[in-house]
């Protein structure tokens, strides 16, 4: 009986394990990564996260379902565009797309913990999760209270998007170095916390939570934060409408074969691809055929979905919300905003000084990414005026000359400020079923021609 049970245990394991082949032949200009497994929820998400975080960029892709089985297909490039060739990361990619990346997450999140996979590092940092309502200067109240209350920031990520803001914040106490656990100290700092989070012109409510920091990865756990908030809810008729022509997000139903047909179309940046089936997967919407690719700098998205009882969407409701979701997944990540970078020593009070000078100038911080090792801060801010808009040239040097040159500098190359409109033709709609299904007939080697 044991050696029937162990013997079933190898056959499930080999059965769930992914088998991976990373091909640098098959293709001229990119390396190839094929991942085939018996179907599992989130693991389309798993793989897209391994890639991203690895920094690889997903220039186009294919995903075929075969009832309990599936084939994810990547070409990818490292950050300079080029073929992977370094053996150490090929075999990285093996390694955990093979297995360590879902032996290591947990059936409920499908997805790996961290951005580097790596889970010491905040092991022993109190997690911080924010929502409310964005206004400028917000930021800076925030960390000023986190200083006053002797606690040093090593990480954080900061989204706005829609007029709410978002905030993953790791502290540690300022005097021991280690994460803070007294109840009646956790308590107070969350108190104050949402207090400046409310605010005056708070219309949803503030929320603050000590979350374990060993949590869902920090981006997809994020998008979850401003989901839950309701983010995709426009504000305005006004601002619907202007947001709506900077991308493009389409949803058909195909009847006779039971799927929902969405399409994505929008300038090309990081994580795009990350940013959709995330959110396709916490809204519980399974990936059945798919295709991704990019032309020039614009991307297009195409996904045959059900939800996870095998049921289409069912309903106009349904579908709008769908398209707002995705519509702020992609917005989310993308704000609009000079980029300034900040890499110095780290010290007691330093974000609370640099953003209260932000705040001072007349500058908004609309993203933040914060990272703190051996003792230096590497930070990057994405900053608006407060109406949102560029921000006067004076006021980002000012700030400059106030911090130092050789410590805050303006990132000319990632400055970003709409989505480029989709011409006619994108917005008719560039992809069919048809297109879908003979790409990926023509990848599994079933017809000669895919055009």
């Amino acid at each position: 009986m044991e050696l029937a049970d162990e013997y079933q245990k190898l056959v499930n394991r080999m059965m769930n394990t992914p088998r991976v082949v990373i091909d640098n032949a098959v293709c001229a200009t990119a390396t190839v990564v094929r991942v085939n497994s018996a179907r599992k929820h989130g693991m389309l998400l798993e793989a897209v996260q391994v890639l991203t975080d690895l920094g690889l960029t997903i220039q186009k892709g294919y995903i075929s379902s075969d009832g309990r089985w599936f084939m994810d297909v990547f070409h990818v490039v490292d950050g300079r565009g080029h073929k992977l060739l370094d053996p150490a990361l090929l075999s990285r990619i093996e390694r955990s797309l093979g297995g360590e990346a879902w032996s290591s997450s947990s059936a409920e999140d499908g997805c790996n913990n961290h951005d580097d996979g790596d889970d010491d590092g905040l092991a022993g940092l109190t997690a911080l999760e924010l929502t409310g309502t964005d206004r400028p200067g917000l930021l800076s109240e925030v960390f000023a209270v986190l200083r006053d209350l002797e606690c040093d920031v090593v990480e954080a990520k900061v989204w706005t998007h829609n007029g709410r803001i978002a905030s993953l914040i790791f502290v540690k106490d300022h005097d021991s170095g280690s994460l803070i656990a007294d109840a009646h100290r956790v308590h107070r700092i969350e108190g104050r916390l949402r207090n400046v989070l409310s605010g005056d012109h708070d219309v949803r409510g503030a929320k603050t939570t000590v979350a374990s920091p060993t949590m869902t990865h920090s981006d997809r756990r994020l998008h979850q934060l401003m989901f839950a908030d309701r983010d995709y809810e426009r504000v305005s008729s006004n601002e619907a409408s202007s947001s709506s022509s900077k991308l493009l997000v389409t949803v058909q139903n195909w009847t006779e074969r039971g799927y929902s047909a969405v399409s994505v179309q929008c300038r090309d940046r990081p994580k795009l691809l990350f940013d959709v089936v995330c959110t396709l997967t916490d809204m519980e919407y399974v990936v059945f055929h798919g295709t991704f690719g990019t032309d020039a700098d614009r991307a297009y998205q195409e996904f045959y979905i059900r939800h996870m009882d095998g049921s289409p969407i069912s309903s106009e409701a349904e579908r709008q919300r769908v398209i707002q979701c995705l519509q702020a997944a992609v917005e989310r990540r993308a704000s609009e905003g000079m980029r300034l970078e900040l890499s110095m020593p780290d010290r007691k009070g330093l974000l609370a000084d640099v953003t209260r000078t932000f705040r001072e100038n007349g500058l908004s911080v609309t993203r933040a990414e914060i990272t703190t090792k051996a003792g230096e801060a590497k930070n990057e801010f994405c900053v608006a005026d407060t109406n949102g808009q560029p921000p006067d040239r004076r006021a980002i040097h000012a700030v400059i000359e106030w911090i130092g040159k050789d410590h805050l500098k303006l990132n000319e190359q990632r400055m970003v400020w709409s989505f480029q409109d989709p011409s006619p033709e994108e917005a008719a709609g560039v992809f069919s079923l048809g297109n879908l299904v003979m790409r990926n007939l023509y990848y599994l080697g079933l017809i000669k021609s895919c055009s």
